[in-house]
């Protein structure tokens, strides 16, 4: 895993200023949109890989360690976090990308697809659902509402930010290396990387601002109505402790192209860095 040939710039879009890990120099784009709570690095065993054949980048998502962190929870909203990526793509050169998300990224990557099919070459989700499914489990799903206590959780103002500021060493140890099969995917070197990220300034605010949004301001319909266009691979960790396997049926429904889901059966929420070389050849093979 050659992480050390990475490089890392700053590019702005919408006005704010994102960070990119960045490697590789193939004809095609790659980008990798990490989830909640991570951050480039979260991608660290797939750009390598990637970098091998395609332009790979791996931003900081707004709110999320090095890249700017506007405030106000309206700032937050998925179409917006979207907004960012359909910028920066053209910014670095390229007419479309493959599309890649994790957790809230894959949220971003789902609503991307929808907005801007123009810019979309594929996509491909790990361990998120539709959003139409997801709401939808909000309403119907006892258990899955359960399991997403955490979400109404981050909606107190202040309260998850002290709780998380004093306890983000043990809280990355329960509930990412914890719930991992593969807990030596999760060193404690990595553990160090993310406890930084999470140290800087804003960034535990600017991040649970993504559930803020989310139950906070009124969603862009267009998410729920306009259909994928692109082909669509949904790869699922089936171990996945915040989100059930059943929000993966039926997502067919919201796609009008090629779709196929890949499920890892000894596998967390936390999907590319629990099985990694599993999540790397499905996603070469979808590349083609």
């Amino acid at each position: 895993m050659n992480i050390h040939s990475i490089t890392h710039e700053y590019v702005t879009v919408n006005g704010i200023k994102l960070h990119i890990a960045k490697q590789g120099n193939g004809k095609k784009l790659v980008v990798l949109l990490h989830g909640w709570p991570e951050f480039w690095y979260t991608w660290r065993y797939q750009i390598p890989v990637l970098a091998e054949h395609f332009t790979v980048v791996a931003p900081d998502l707004r709110g999320f360690n090095l890249s700017d962190k506007p405030k106000g929870v309206e700032h937050y909203k998925t179409d917006m976090v979207a907004s960012d990526i359909a910028e920066l793509v053209p910014k670095l050169g390229f007419d479309k990308a493959f599309i890649v998300g994790h957790d809230w990224g894959g949220a971003v990557a789902w609503t991307f697809a929808a907005l801007y099919p123009e810019l979309t070459e594929k996509l491909a989700v790990c361990n998120c659902p539709h959003p139409k499914i997801m709401l939808k489990s909000f309403k119907s799903n006892p258990s899955q509402l359960l399991k997403s206590w955490y979400m109404f959780m981050h909606q107190i103002p202040l309260l998850p930010e002290m709780l998380y500021q004093f306890t983000l060493p043990l809280f990355f140890k329960q509930f990412v290396r914890g719930w991992m099969y593969n807990k030596q995917n999760f060193t404690d070197e990595d553990l160090s990387e993310f406890v930084k990220a999470f140290k800087q300034e804003g960034a535990l605010t600017g991040s649970v601002n993504y559930y803020r949004a989310m139950l906070q301001t009124k969603p862009n319909r267009d998410i729920f109505k306009k259909k994928i266009q692109a082909t669509t691979l949904l790869i699922w960790g089936e171990g996945d402790k915040a989100l059930g396997k059943e929000l993966t049926y039926g997502t067919e429904e919201y796609i009008d192209a090629t779709y196929e889901v890949k499920y890892i059966s000894k596998c967390s929420h936390w999907t590319q860095n629990d099985c990694p070389e599993e999540v790397n050849q499905y996603l070469l093979d979808f590349f083609n």
